[in-house]
């Protein structure tokens, strides 16, 4: 078994495992589970911050981008695409799928989104029903303020919708200092469960926007508004994964204990990561904007990401991510996030990766292991 030290899926401590082995009861009939579900979903809003309903879906965190697109979308709706990065990007295939026009605003891959720029765009162009934006474009790892660009389209009556699976429990997102009106979030990334699940902050603005359409939702399993008062009806649109949601409610306690302390561990892990690669003399994706949740590291010229990821599963047991789209062969990806984020997974991960690039004939310029050690004192 490789350990996983990617940027997602991530490593799933012990007591999530065991809780999604717990004795299932039948989710549609049970009333004590209702209250079980409506109760991990408080607690997401707590996490956040927010008095905003949180619902989770049966399905990976691409479920959630998809069904804000379909709950919002109507034929000849134009949205705004805020596109710094590839899955800034692919925002407009979900658009454009439910009968949106998509007009994207692209900036600098490097770096994160200008709001000064974005201001600019909007002076000029504003016609927009809602905007769409990533938090954490994790095949660079960039990290961009989702709370000001929220408010700032706010302004000009622009709904938000921000992805924000790679970022949350690694990145502190307030909503309550915020104009999102749907947050998406997915279980395995800083989170620490295993993939299956999708978490949704919704306002209520985003419901009434939903409920004032036209047209019917042109979807069911990516239809927000199918969950509308679950509560009260003891009525779920579809079977809960309860098993899922009995894990991801065990991730949450866990994120709870840990509260006061996660993101600041995060923020050093990230930060001596990005050191100690410098310091060796391996160059970063990014220019500015730099995560904490994962960093993007350039393949050194005459390697392929072939060579680094083969390498480093079949020496030292170790998976690191590579990249896809516009960044395919040009980055690979390390995850320090969640339970990847600790110092002793993540120096056995440099350490690994120096092997690598070594055995390929670079030279590495400083002990990344020893290097990354002493950055994090």
């Amino acid at each position: 078994m490789y350990k996983i030290m990617t940027a997602g899926p991530t490593q799933v401590r012990e007591n999530v495992r065991m809780a999604r082995s717990l004795e299932c009861t039948n989710p549609d009939l049970d009333p004590d589970f209702f209250d079980f579900y409506k109760e991990t979903c408080q607690l997401l809003s707590k996490a956040v911050n927010t008095d905003n309903e949180a619902l989770i879906l049966g399905g990976e965190g691409i479920l959630g981008l998809e069904a804000a697109c379909a709950s919002l979308t109507e034929q000849g709706d134009r949205v705004l695409v805020i596109d710094n990065g590839v899955f800034g990007k692919g925002f407009a295939d979900f658009v454009k799928m439910y009968g949106g026009e998509p007009v994207s605003f692209v900036s600098d891959y490097h770096r994160p989104v200008d709001l000064d720029e974005l201001k600019a765009f909007l002076e000029k162009d504003s016609n927009f029903k809602y905007a769409t934006v990533v938090h954490l474009d994790t095949p660079s790892g960039v990290i961009n303020d989702v709370e000001k660009i929220s408010r700032l389209l706010d302004s000009y009556g622009i709904m938000t919708v921000a992805d924000s699976v790679a970022g949350l429990f690694g990145e502190k997102l307030d909503l309550s200092n915020s104009k999102i009106d749907i947050l998406c979030g997915g279980s395995q990334k800083a989170l620490s469960c295993p993939p299956g699940l999708t978490m949704l902050w919704v306002s209520d603005r985003a419901f009434e926007a939903m409920e004032n359409r036209k047209t019917p939702i042109a979807a069911f399993y990516a239809n927000i508004l199918n969950f509308k008062g679950y509560y009260v009806k003891k009525v779920f649109p579809y079977t809960m994964p309860i098993s899922d949601i009995y894990g991801l409610r065990a991730a949450l306690d866990n994120f709870f204990e840990m509260q006061d302390t996660i993101y600041d561990r995060h923020a050093r892990i990230a930060k001596a990561t990005r050191m100690a690669l410098q310091e060796g003399g391996i160059g970063l994706y990014l220019e500015d904007g730099f995560s904490n949740n994962a960093t993007a590291v350039l393949i050194p010229e005459g390697m392929t990401e072939k060579d680094i990821l083969e390498g480093m599963e079949k020496d030292y047991n170790i998976m690191i991510s590579g990249c896809f789209d516009v960044l395919a062969g040009v980055v690979v990806r390390i995850g320090h996030m969640g339970e990847n984020a600790y110092e002793d997974k993540v120096a056995e991960t440099l350490k690994a990766l120096q092997g690598t690039l070594e055995k390929k004939g670079f030279d590495v310029k400083c002990d990344l292991e020893e290097t990354f050690r002493n950055n994090l004192k």
